[in-house]
């Protein structure tokens, strides 16, 4: 996706009445380090700061005292109640560089008939290109059979980018939903029951 801008402040008061100050404001605090520099604390604009967040894996172009770094969100901070953005972490990129990001499975198609599908793993680790991360992970179940599975070396990736776990690791599983043993008990329980019923009515009738 392309670049989504940032215009930064320098940030030059810290601490959580610093803080609660800035978000009052409609600012998000927030740090820019990366690449063996020296962290720089800065404020970005809370409204453009939450869209651009909506996107998974973003590359920002920060802009700062007119200079523009890119980067890429490696930590959001939110508040566990209200949810606003507390704070956010962001990681000086380069183009060519590579990264590890998280990225979420979403799933497309539907298995064979009768078939449910479970996914084993929400999110993968991926190394990419800075300057291209996917959004997600786009995986088919489209007609797979009971017992199939996805696994991690199976995962169709965006050029560039490698998954960076076991490639056994089990992403996806298909299987056909079968009734437990205790299921199987209370349905023959009930069935017992309803026939002991009927010979009860059925010898009243002929009383």
């Amino acid at each position: 996706m392309s670049e989504v801008k940032l215009l930064a402040t320098a940030r030059t008061e810290f601490g959580k009445g610093a803080a609660r100050r800035i978000r009052r404001a409609d600012q998000v605090p927030a740090v820019l380090y990366g690449h063996g520099e020296k962290p720089v604390h800065i404020t970005l604009p809370g409204h453009s700061t939450m869209l651009a967040l909506k996107h998974s894996n973003a590359l920002y172009s920060v802009e700062l005292d007119g200079k523009k770094t890119l980067a890429i969100a490696k930590d959001v901070q939110r508040d566990p109640i209200k949810g606003f953005i507390e704070h956010i972490d962001l990681l000086e990129v380069r183009k060519g560089e590579k990264v590890t990001v998280e990225v979420n499975v979403h799933v497309v198609g539907e298995s064979a008939p009768g078939t449910i599908h479970v996914v084993e793993t929400q999110a993968v680790q991926l190394e990419a290109e800075a300057t291209n991360l996917p959004e997600w992970v786009e995986v088919s179940i489209e007609g797979l059979e009971d017992g199939a599975s996805v696994r991690g070396g199976d995962l169709v990736l965006p050029e560039g980018a490698s998954y960076q776990g076991d490639p056994e690791d089990l992403i996806i599983a298909i299987s056909t939903p079968r009734a437990s043993a205790e299921d199987e008990a209370l349905e023959v329980a009930i069935a017992e029951e309803a026939s002991a019923q009927s010979a009860a009515s059925a010898a009243a009738d002929e009383s």
